[in-house]
């Protein structure tokens, strides 16, 4: 089906027809030597040692032009930020023939376009560091206009804020908003920071499968497709746990992996159905050990990506510095509701859904009432990093049991700013009582639980062939982004987030 154009972009495609007209090749071969960036320029220049900036080659778009007749000012922006530059006519076209002037950069640039400068620095007599231009060459024809947006003082106001926009032409709203780049460039040193951490203590960085037979690891509705070749049905994978724990018991002892996966349910502004997960297994540990591994990492983390361990969302000042709160989930519960759950069966937790107004549905077990009772009255409270802990085992197939409290299991939730940020055990090593836990998945499944776990035989025989003692922790990679860039939507730390099809 034939694109119907707009105006501007009629406009912009006769411009083309014109330069090839003039020979000029909008699209010319990719190789322009580049000395310095926006940012170098503008942070290292000065007169006493202006000499290192008397031929500087820069290559960025053009954001906006000031036409004073046979001179110019400009601003071209590169990876690192923004420059002015200073156009001339008669030194652009210093004979007879002012062609590339005149024609080609009074009437047949726009912005948008690309284009590659050579020249020298100087302050202009306002004070803004700026590029005087001696040669350009046009590196790439723009033919969608810009969103317009202002620029003052070097600040960017009246930015795109259409949702619909940012999310689906990711690509401009980084053009026009360098307030974006930023946020994803602050995501980059997270990950790195985090990397470092792990690296550092001797941790293995690993791959495992994203199409899976059997998609374990989790409590989610997977998604479904067909191998052809294999001629049976895949699953993308909703966790890459029982694989890094198979490594485990194949005798590596610290391994990590950020694992993109897949989980088929709804969306809103912490849950998008592709998102990355860092999860890290550790032998001879415990989830007591873990908790304090976690504040050290998340502490470091911090400080790596904002230069504190301070980060700020929606007005609240949240602190990563260790020692973080700890709060059993029944004594969270019982604090924010005023019931103890403790000794209720399943009949006596619909009874305290019912008193609460709490929506259930009868394939719910004992685990996930209580994981709804918790996530609607108490999850919400815990804005400062706390580990919530000591849960029951029916809300934990994959548990050890505690050592010494009956009915729970050695497992915390990580929660900052209302959300779960992450989720870690004393990993289940006895394959007969994993085995047990896994048939009980299998009767909420015949429930009606479309999220309850399959039977992993393989991980089975894997655990058979004897796992040591393990702390396992999945962290949400993207909540964690959220909270250190100060974000409140999870659309706003993907680049490119799930969208219906475009109409």
């Amino acid at each position: 089906m034939q694109a119907i154009l707009n105006e501007q972009e009629v406009i912009r495609r006769e411009k083309l027809r014109e330069l090839l007209s003039l020979g000029i090749n909008p699209y010319p071969a990719p190789l322009y030597e580049i000395t310095h960036s926006a940012m170098q320029m503008k942070e290292e220049y000065n007169e006493e040692n202006k000499d290192r900036f008397q031929s500087v080659s820069f290559a960025g778009r053009i954001m906006s032009v000031r036409d004073m007749g046979k001179a110019n000012f400009a601003v071209l922006q590169d990876h690192s930020g923004r420059i002015q530059i200073y156009i001339k006519r008669d030194e652009i076209c210093p004979g007879e023939d002012k062609t590339m002037y005149d024609q080609v950069w009074k009437k047949l640039l726009d912005i948008g376009d690309i284009i590659g400068i050579k020249g020298y620095v100087f302050i202009t007599k306002t004070g803004e560091t700026s590029v005087h231009v001696q040669q350009f060459t046009l590196l790439t024809k723009s033919l969608h206009p810009m969103p317009v947006t202002k620029e003052k003082d070097g600040e960017v106001f009246d930015a795109v804020t259409d949702l619909e926009f940012k999310y689906r032409q990711r690509y401009a709203d980084l053009i026009v908003n360098p307030s974006v780049r930023d946020t994803f460039i602050k995501i980059t040193k997270m990950k790195n920071a985090i990397r470092s951490f792990l690296n550092d203590r001797g941790a293995l960085e690993v791959d495992t499968p994203v199409l899976q037979s059997i998609p374990g690891g989790a409590t989610a509705k997977p998604f479904i497709t067909h191998h052809n070749a294999l001629d049976m049905p895949l699953y993308l994978r909703i966790a890459n746990e029982l694989y890094l724990k198979r490594l485990i018991v194949g005798g590596f002892e610290w391994v990590y992996e950020f694992s993109r996966n897949f989980r088929n349910e709804g969306m809103d502004r912490t849950h998008n159905p592709e998102f990355t997960i860092l999860e890290f297994y550790v032998a001879y540990k415990d989830y007591l050990w873990m908790m304090e591994t976690t504040e050290q990492m998340l502490e470091q983390t911090a400080v790596a990506t904002n230069g504190s361990s301070q980060t700020k969302v929606d007005d609240i000042i949240i602190d990563f510095k260790a020692p973080y709160k700890r709060i059993s989930i029944y004594d969270a519960i019982q604090e924010h509701t005023g019931y103890d759950i403790s000794s209720l069966d399943e009949e006596g937790l619909r009874h305290v859904c019912h008193k609460l107004k709490i929506e259930v549905d009868p394939t719910m077990g004992k685990g996930k009432l209580i994981d709804e009772i918790f996530g609607g009255k108490c999850e919400k409270h815990y804005i400062q990093p706390t580990f919530i802990t000591d849960y029951p085992v029916e809300m934990s197939p994959l548990t050890k049991k505690h050592r010494t409290k009956e009915g729970l299991v050695e497992r915390f939730e990580l929660i900052v700013n209302g959300k779960e940020i992450a989720n870690a055990y004393s990993e289940l090593n006895d394959p007969i009582e994993q085995r047990e836990r896994f048939e009980e998945q299998v009767k909420l499944m015949e429930r009606g639980d479309e999220e309850a776990m399959f039977i992993d035989y393989d991980f089975l025989r894997a655990l058979e062939y004897g796992m040591p003692p393990t702390a396992g922790i999945g962290f949400g990679i993207e909540r964690l982004a959220m909270l250190l860039t100060g974000q409140v939507s999870i659309q706003d730390v993907l680049f490119f987030p799930q969208m219906r099809a475009e109409k």
